[in-house]
């Protein structure tokens, strides 16, 4: 899942956002509302995160704002403040969710999880390619009948390939897109998991899937190509 957090406490911020990429999130974290408004209108979310009380814009306007705008993404606002009017307008004005600070990573998570399933349906919670498949609410991946054991971030770079199937992801791209920082050209860990990722999803004579482009990058697609 591709997440918006927009949180101006950097403290909890940063808290949130290694709690969820640890878990194989992709996160987008910025701490003003004006920003977070703007990239929630001109990107794509499996769901967003806010605080209410946000520079620049606050979280209660943006979700008013996005849903005027027939923006669907789930949203679940968290506050510290502990009045019910609050929480109560929020979810009126269109927010799916809500959680009061402090907050368990554990909690926002299932909840996260919870409102993309309700939002996207069981048929876009799992992705398909070939035989391979991955369940996006409860992590399981299966080539055929075989079960197949992946670390948090390898099943979010699998996610990540699979979401764009034929498509070539350069390193830059994938490293960005799944570890949330900017590249390092010094190092290959892409390359690594790639292989890794490879290894686990193909075994005897299955198709690896995941194709090499000398480079330029990767991209995962059918075996009938």
């Amino acid at each position: 899942m591709k997440i918006l957090l927009v949180e101006d406490e950097r403290e909890i911020g940063g808290f949130v956002r290694d709690g969820l990429t640890g878990q194989g999130f992709v996160v987008d974290y910025c701490e003003n509302g004006r920003e977070g408004l703007e990239l929630a209108s001109t990107q794509s979310y499996d769901a967003l995160v806010l605080d209410i009380m946000l520079p620049g814009r606050d979280g209660l306007s943006i979700v008013k704002l996005l849903r005027q705008r027939q923006n669907n993404v789930p949203i679940i606002i968290i506050t510290a403040r502990g009045e019910p009017e609050e929480r109560i307008e929020g979810l009126n004005l269109g927010a799916d969710d809500y959680l009061a600070k402090p907050f368990y990573i554990d909690e926002l998570i299932a909840r996260l999880r919870s409102v993309w399933r309700r939002s996207a349906g069981d048929g876009l919670s799992v992705l398909h390619l070939d035989d391979l498949s991955a369940n996006l609410m409860t992590r399981e991946v299966r080539r055929g009948d075989r079960a197949i054991d992946l670390t948090p971030r390898e099943f979010a770079l699998l996610v990540y390939l699979m979401r764009s199937p034929g498509r070539v992801l350069t390193r830059t791209q994938i490293f960005e897109q799944v570890w949330d920082y900017h590249h390092n050209p010094g190092t290959n860990l892409v390359d690594v998991y790639v292989r890794k990722l490879r290894n686990k999803i193909a075994e005897g004579d299955e198709s690896p899937l995941i194709e090499t482009l000398r480079g330029v990058g990767y991209r995962i697609q059918s075996a009938a190509k």
